[in-house]
């Protein structure tokens, strides 16, 4: 069984890993934890992220036809201040979202607002905050 000491990996492809660095790090605040010719290691919130190098496709999507699911990750924040001020901080640095915050769910118990950005090679992060904190699983 994972203990809160564990760490979850997530591994995730990058076109260019200067723009990787860019955005997790100087954009997300995530601190960079080592970084090889062919990937950087991220810790993305107390959990190891790596961005591999990947060779960019000659067509990427098209950004109206993007849709998040099934494929994106992201953080659950507890507190609702948190949630707001990570909000703000993203609008503050101009990252490119793909869904603004809005409500899902609403007039459920498993209500909870979520906003969407997309990161450098179209990997896409939610992040939510549910009203009732026993709905984060």
């Amino acid at each position: 069984m994972r203990e809160s000491r564990d760490v979850f990996h997530l591994s995730v492809p990058t076109f260019d890993l200067d723009e990787a660095v860019d955005f997790y790090v100087s954009g997300l605040g995530c601190k960079l934890a080592r970084r090889y010719p062919d990937r950087v290691t991220l810790d993305f919130f107390g959990d190891q992220l790596v961005c591999h190098l990947t060779p960019e496709p000659a067509q990427r999507v098209d950004p109206e036809a993007m849709v998040m699911y099934p494929r994106h990750f992201g953080v659950t924040f507890r507190e609702a201040v948190d949630f707001d001020a990570f909000y703000q901080l993203c609008v503050q640095r101009k990252l490119p979202f793909l869904h603004d915050v809005s409500v899902r769910f609403d007039g459920l118990v498993e209500v909870h607002r979520t906003f969407v950005l997309r990161d450098p090679t179209d990997n896409f992060l939610e992040f939510k905050h549910y009203s009732d904190h026993r709905m984060m699983y």
